[in-house]
This record gives structure tokens, sequence and C-alpha cells, in this order.
């Protein structure tokens, strides 16, 4: 059986490992990917959303104040790898994977394992993100990126789930020959570009 808590744990330390190369306001000022937001917003959702998936993972999940995204303060870097520890800790909890997880930004209660692999891909992605607002390559391995691809492919397309305001963008089509993170993004709305990331690790 495929251990998503490890899985999840290598895409979330590449996206603290991306985001160290930004190190001034002026990187921080840099667009992202996702439409709209700089970099400093996308860091400050990906905190929030570490903080949210603790909560879940300890049984508080549905209390939305654990999802609110706060202001990072003069050192973003350090705010977000806080965040980092406090999920990975939460995940690390004996019998994490067959609790329930309240996630109310997703509208419902899904056993830990659907959850865990819920934050996988979102970390999968997002630390693409990252490295592609700073011009950094993302350095992921093949079963992480696998793992990511599978979660994404139930991902519903329904154009009244996809685009502004929702957690993903309209699927885009995938580049031929497409590796299993460059379909990942496509799946979710993003547009890979070879120059950003290297997935060759085994």
């Amino acid at each position: 059986m495929t251990d998503l808590v490890a899985l999840d744990r290598i895409a979330v330390q590449e996206s603290l490992r991306v985001l160290s190369a930004a190190r001034d306001a002026a990187a921080l000022a840099r667009p992202t990917p996702c439409a709209g937001w700089s970099l400093r917003r996308l860091v400050a959702h990906m905190a929030a959303q570490h903080h949210g998936f603790a909560a879940a993972a300890r049984g508080v999940g549905a209390d939305r104040t654990h999802w609110i995204e706060h202001d990072l303060g003069r050192d973003p870097f350090a705010r977000y790898e806080e965040s980092v520890r406090h999920v990975l800790a939460a995940f690390a909890e004996v019998g994490v994977t067959e609790r329930g997880f309240d996630l109310p930004q997703i509208g419902g209660s899904f056993p830990g394992r659907v959850a865990i692999g819920f934050h996988l891909v979102d970390y999968v992605v997002h630390a693409w993100d990252v490295a592609t607002a700073l011009g950094v390559r993302v350095d992921l391995p093949d079963v992480v990126a696998d793992a990511a691809l599978a979660v994404a492919r139930r991902v519903p397309a329904d154009p009244e789930l996809r685009g502004p305001g929702a957690a993903f963008a309209p699927a885009v089509a995938a580049p031929v020959g497409a590796s299993p993170l460059d379909e990942t993004l496509a799946l979710l709305g993003r547009t890979p570009s070879r120059d950003a990331y290297d997935v060759s690790r085994p």
C-alpha cells in the first residue's frame, strides 16, 4: 500500500526547499501561476492550509478559524516553516489515515487517507508554483508525481467547480508525452513548462 503520509512529507518539504530561494521582499512580490496572487499571498495560503489540515487531522477541522490566512509578518519563511512542522507532526500521529477529516473548504468529511491525498496533490502543485515564480527547479521523485496524478485524475472537471474563486482552474491540455507531473499540472489548470522543474530523480 502506498504510504501517502511519507509521499506528502516529501512534497511539503520540497515546497519549503524551493521557497528558500525567496529571501527578500522583491521576491515575495513576484507573480505566481495562481492568477492574481503574489508569492507572498500564495505562501500565506499554503501556511493556512497546513494549519487547517493539521486541525482536521486532530478532529477540529470543522472550526473554520483554523483555515484563516494570516499576515506572514517580517519573516514569511519562518512562518511557513512553522506551519510545515505543524502539519507534518499532525500527519505523523498513529492512525491518522483512519481518522475522519472535516474539510470545510472542500465541503465535507473525508477518510484520512483521502484527505492526505488532497493535501499531497495541493503541495506538489504549489511546490511547482513557488519554483516557477522564483525561476528555480522543483525536484520530486517519480513516486510522488505518480501519486499526485492519481489524485488529480479524480478531481471533478465540472466547470461550476473550476475557475475564479474555486480551488482549481479549468483543466488545460497536457503536452504530448506528458510526464506524471505535467499531466497533474494540466489537469489542475496549470500550463506545464519543462524549464521549471525536474522529475528525473528516481
